[in-house]
């Protein structure tokens, strides 16, 4: 839905206006001091004067056309306002009104005919139970909650799914110094959602960067479709969502689905879709502020300029934490610093400049020149912050950040500012940052680490989405009409021959019946082997009784044979298959998640899975490259690179694998609950099945 004429109105009727309304007095105020420079009418069923202009009666009254209707009146008389408001063409509006879906069974019935009438006669309709939106690049502000001035205007587009929220979210973002294009208070979406703001906000020229406040994701596959559009035009979306609590989605008698919880899925599709996550409205402004000031960053490289050597130590812990490097200075940036900081200084990377800086006040800049030159850095984070209060004469004051601001924009490579700690932009601060050109500073050392690592990540989002625009997913075997009637829990037995028909390397096994041909199967595979139940439906075959292994003589295996029929009370079907071992044992499972779909983990796997929950989540679809990657998050990795003499993976070999089996999982069709390997095992170049379930839904 085209939201562009909702956020764009000539006119602005206000229905229900009131003396009486907090709402209705903030709202006419917010339109009046903000710049919108279009006709704004009040409507009020007594006529009289409101807010000291006159009132009208109804919208049929108004003298003139009317592009938005601001609509404030009860709940039962909402529905009634839209009717009259569409004969008259109108077709835009803004609800603040609540009482609807979130009241309780009538007010959701009320509302769905609010959604049926807007439907059918094509209204845009921001709400109900909303506070409305403020578009401060085009001073255009129906907003239902006091603004706090001066309104700062620039490139961050927010769109909260809270209405308490965003008075809050846009204080702090006037605290900071970050200004927005547009703020949006959703409301309970019932015809414009979320993903029809962003979708508005990537092609809107005056949006660098989309913060979220999301409570819920209404619509995966939509949303998927707007963050991948934002992800390819260069529009970060840094999204706080909440409801973070595990509400585990178990599968039937798999593994994995104990591994999936709602949010462990919905963080794994955010990080694939590039979508920024953040943990705190702090974050999300601060953040979102970085982005807009300087754009994706080349790589995680950083050079630290500071005037504290207990900063530089906070700094370094943070960028390990962040993932980012701290090289050392090359040799000629040491040989240019030795002769700018003070011989008591130490000249290393984080660079204390010492507290000189207050004698020498030139001393900051000339490093911070020196460093951005250094050929092995990314980019260089400089701790200052703008001054707070101005002094007697503030001329030296602006020179010295005009000079800062110099040096910054004639960097080789980007540099972010950070202070200290998490304070408010004076309003001197906010002066000086104006008029010097002094960039934006990323608010306290804490939150700055924070985002740095999140831009740097997304940058190299950006740059593997330009890159691959449309990666192809491993190539599948059997498709999905070949298993018309699966239902139920296939075993072992049944999966591995349906991996292996897709060319998946599954362990050799054979199928017997009684203790005599177990052994012959032993014989032509060679001791030691595996005896396990071939009963269908067993997701823990070992819980049970209805495995062993290392059997490596006749008498073992017609004694093991007979225990396994036992444990599983007279299931006579066993499969005997070749011991393996050596090498690591991964979880390879594909779940499907209610909203998100076909969802893959991947991880250390064997029985104790449950217990390391050592797993890394990508939504379908996949490729090898993302898989490998998925492999580099475990804890577990280094076990995949060979530990105390221990042989490497192969993690390509392992990739590709793994993506074969999450594409043939796809060609399935909807009538996969899960897939299962459990493990697979991975001993050099050497990748192998060695257990399989799935199940199917009904």
């Amino acid at each position: 839905m085209s939201v562009e004429a909702l956020f764009n109105p000539g006119s602005i009727a206000l229905v229900g206006a009131t003396d009486k309304s907090g709402w209705s007095i903030s709202t006419l105020l917010n339109l009046r001091t903000c710049g919108f420079a279009g006709p704004v009418h009040l409507v009020n069923p007594r006529g009289g004067t409101v807010h000291g202009a006159p009132a009208h009666r109804s919208l049929a009254e108004v003298p003139a056309p009317v592009d938005l209707a601001y609509v404030m009146v009860p709940t039962a008389a909402v529905l009634g306002v839209l009717r009259e408001g569409a004969k008259l063409g109108i077709r835009c509006y803004v609800i603040l009104t609540a009482g609807f879906g979130e009241a309780g069974p009538e007010g959701a019935r009320l509302e769905s005919e609010i959604s049926a009438f807007a439907e059918e006669n094509d209204l845009t309709i921001l709400g109900p139970n909303g506070n409305g939106y403020i578009n401060a690049a085009a001073g255009i502000t129906p907003y239902g909650l006091p603004i706090p001035q001066p309104l700062l205007r620039g490139s961050v587009g927010v769109v909260l799914q809270s209405g308490a929220l965003a008075s809050s979210v846009l204080g702090f973002a006037q605290a900071r110094n970050v200004g927005i294009s547009l703020l949006t208070s959703m409301g309970n979406e019932s015809v414009v959602s979320v993903t029809d703001v962003v979708d508005h906000l990537v092609d809107d020229p005056a949006t660098k960067v989309i913060a979220l406040f999301l409570e819920t994701i209404r619509d995966p596959a939509e949303f998927s479709r707007v963050a991948r559009r934002a992800l390819l035009a260069g529009k970060p979306i840094v999204a706080l969502k909440i409801g973070r609590s595990r509400l585990a989605s178990h599968t039937a008698q798999a593994h994995t689905g104990a591994l999936v919880g709602d949010d462990d899925v919905i963080d794994a599709a955010l990080r694939q879709l590039g979508v920024i996550r953040v943990r705190s409205l702090e974050d999300l402004v601060i953040t979102a502020g970085l982005l807009a000031s300087v754009g994706p960053l080349p790589g995680r490289r950083v050079g630290v300029v500071t005037p504290s050597g207990g900063a530089s130590e906070i700094i370094a812990d943070r960028a390990e934490d962040e993932g980012l490097e701290l090289p050392p200075f090359a040799p000629s940036t040491v040989a240019r610093l030795a002769e700018i900081v003070p011989s008591f200084g130490t000249v290393q990377n984080p660079l204390d400049v010492t507290g000189y800086v207050l004698i020498d006040r030139t001393l900051l800049g000339r490093a911070l020149e020196a460093v951005t030159a250094d050929p092995g850095i990314d980019l260089v984070m400089l701790l200052s912050e703008p001054p707070r209060v101005a002094p007697p004469d503030p001329a030296p004051v602006f020179a010295l950040y005009a000079a800062s601001a110099r040096r910054i924009a004639e960097s080789p490579v980007p540099v972010v500012v950070v202070s200290n700690v998490l304070t408010d932009v004076t309003e001197f601060g906010r002066a000086v940052q104006e008029e010097t050109g002094f960039p934006y500073v990323v608010g306290g050392i804490e939150h700055g680490m924070s985002a740095i690592g999140a831009a740097v990540r997304w940058s190299a989002a950006h740059t593997r989405a330009l890159a691959l625009a449309a990666p192809a997913s491993a190539s599948a075997g059997a498709p999905a009409a070949a298993l018309v009637g699966a239902a139920g829990v296939w075993g072992e037995h049944r999966a591995a021959a349906l991996l292996a028909s897709a060319g998946v390397p599954v362990v050799p096994s054979e199928l017997v019946g009684d203790e005599v041909a177990a052994v012959a199967a032993a014989e032509r595979f060679g001791f030691p082997v595996v005896l396990k139940t071939a009963a269908e439906g067993l997701g823990h075959k070992s819980d049970l009784g209805g495995v062993r292994l290392r059997l490596s003589s006749p008498d073992e295996v017609r004694l093991a044979y007979r225990d396994v029929v036992a444990a599983l009370a007279g299931e006579a079907a066993v499969l005997v298959q070749p011991q393996r071992d050596g090498g690591v044992e991964l979880l390879v499972g594909v779940v499907r998640d209610p909203a998100w779909g076909l969802t893959l983990a991947v991880g250390l796997g064997g029985i104790w899975v449950e217990v390391l929950r050592d797993t890394a989540l990508r939504i379908l679809p996949v490729d090898a490259r993302s898989v490998r990657e998925a492999l580099t998050e475990l804890r577990g990795a280094a076990l995949l690179r060979g530990v105390r003499g221990g042989e490497a993976a192969d993690l390509d070999t392992v990739a590709e694998v793994v993506a074969r089996v999450a594409a043939f999982a796809e060609s399935l069709g909807d009538r996969l609950e899960s897939l299962e390997i459990n493990p697979l095992l991975v001993r050099g170049s050497h990748v192998e099945a060695l257990d399989a379930l799935v199940t199917w839904r009904p």
